[in-house]
């Protein structure tokens, strides 16, 4: 599953959730520390990993 990093915009804190593409669709993020749900999406790196068949 994807994982998602946010900030909230009232405490300040930085968090990530990881769910699936349809909850995240949804848009229903609330921050763990305050409960509330204004939250903004954080661009972050990714990496992929692929395996090597020798």
């Amino acid at each position: 599953m994807p994982t998602y990093e946010y900030q909230c915009q009232s405490c300040k804190k930085i968090f990530t959730v990881v769910m699936s593409i349809s909850e995240y669709e949804k848009g229903k993020v609330k921050c763990p520390k305050c409960g509330k749900g204004r939250v903004k999406q954080q661009i972050t790196e990714f990496m992929v990993q692929t395996s090597k068949k020798s």
